[in-house]
């Protein structure tokens, strides 16, 4: 094993472009609430940071990736970031500094926390959220990071694929928000038909182009080094995106009008399928990807709304099937052409792969719902998970933070 000072600079590059998407999504997402909880739905992004940044090297990173434990979760061996030092790791991208793989899997776990808050803002108790936030970074995130990029996960030695994070980050944040939006239950006047107009739709287009820009780091960053298969991802993140938030747009258009909020989303969501599929899909293949994934969660969108649940920003439409769709393209359009490391799918005769990839969906589908449930059952128990009546109704800005996202401190 030895350094590659390209690689390494590569990847503290690309670490550095995911973590400017946690700020991304707080934009994001912030854009879409009402004005009287901006700021509650920034925080609740930008506390992400500061907590799953301190759990993850206290023991996040060890439950998973070290040593294996029964194929489902990581050993203690790199609590406190013990063994995790300058030389690189014998199973980890060896050719970059241990502490620089570390550093690139936080990135990860704190923009999946982020992600999840997307399906609560506006009626979340902030201190039940930083409690839910750490039991499920711990019984939820790691497992589902270990079963899939740890050595001697199990999902790992099926053989399904994800190139940077479809189903660890996607589906297990998209699944996990609607059941605690099922949980909490919609916000007061959704069923009634309040308006519930987004408040800075600028700023929505400013979290979305600073989330196309990080998922560069994203996906490309998790070739770990700085060759072609970083450029081949880097190219099928582009198109994919590209595809997506053109399809997204025109089909808004062909329902009323092509809308600014419509398109940033199917930028997102062709960029959230890309994402398990960019290391393993030639570049030309973020078109059909892309264009799919538009339609599945623009029309998933739909059916929410239809079901009447209050997923109040779209979480599981967007990156729950979005995700899903990532994965099962996949297991339809990988070619060990463009990376001998994967495998080939249905498309050049192995229909095998996209059977490992629908159990690898199934698994975190069904794990993540469960998961989540029981934690957010046991958060409501004890502290309980939402404001009250007349806090939810003044904002969480002012009740939780004491602040005006257009109007400074309150004295």
């Amino acid at each position: 094993m030895s350094i590659s000072s390209g690689d390494t600079a590569w990847i503290l590059i690309a670490s550095a472009l995911v973590m400017l998407m946690t700020p991304g999504v707080a934009l994001f997402y912030g854009g879409m609430v009402r004005r009287k909880n901006v700021l509650s739905t920034l925080m609740m992004s930008f506390a992400a940071l500061g907590l799953v940044g301190l759990l993850w090297v206290l023991y996040g990173y060890s439950l998973g990736f070290g040593p294996d434990l029964g194929g489902v979760i990581g050993g203690p061996s790199f609590i406190g970031l013990r063994g995790v030092g300058q030389e690189p790791s014998p199973v980890y991208a060896s050719t970059v500094p241990h502490l620089a793989f570390m550093v690139f899997q936080a990135m990860f776990a704190i923009i999946t926390v982020a992600l999840i808050t997307g399906a609560v803002v506006e009626r979340i108790k902030f201190s039940a959220l930083l409690v839910f936030s750490a039991l499920w970074l711990t019984f939820v995130y790691a497992p589902v990071a270990h079963w899939v990029w740890g050595d001697g996960g199990w999902l790992a030695k099926l053989g399904a694929l994800d190139f940077a994070g479809g189903t660890v980050v996607h589906i297990n944040a998209g699944i996990s928000a609607l059941a605690l939006a099922m949980l909490l239950g919609p916000r007061k006047g959704f069923r009634d038909g309040e308006p519930m107009e987004p408040n800075n739709i600028p700023m929505v287009m400013l979290g979305a182009g600073l989330l196309w820009f990080g998922w560069f780091g994203f996906n490309a960053g998790s070739a770990l080094t700085s060759g072609g298969l970083a450029a081949s991802a880097f190219a099928a993140t582009n198109i994919s995106a590209a595809a997506a938030a053109f399809t997204w747009m025109m089909l808004s258009w062909a329902y009323r009008r092509p809308t600014l909020l419509g398109t940033a989303t199917g930028a997102v969501a062709g960029l959230v399928a890309i994402t398990p599929a960019a290391g393993f899909v030639s570049p030309l293949m973020g078109i059909p990807i892309g264009i799919g994934a538009a339609v599945v969660c623009y029309y998933g969108i739909l059916l929410r709304m239809r079901w009447h649940i209050d997923e109040s920003l779209d979480v599981w439409a967007v990156h729950g099937l979005g995700g899903t769709w990532g994965a099962v393209a996949t297991g339809i359009f990988a070619s060990t052409a463009v990376n001998p490391a994967g495998a080939d799918g249905v498309l050049l005769g192995n229909v095998l792969q996209l059977g490992k990839q629908l159990a690898g969906v199934a698994a975190v589908w069904l794990f993540a719902f469960a998961a989540t449930w029981v934690l957010a059952k046991l958060v409501d128990a004890t502290i309980g998970l939402r404001v009250g009546g007349v806090e939810e109704t003044v904002g969480l800005d002012i009740s939780q933070h004491g602040e005006r996202a257009y109007g400074g401190v309150l004295r």
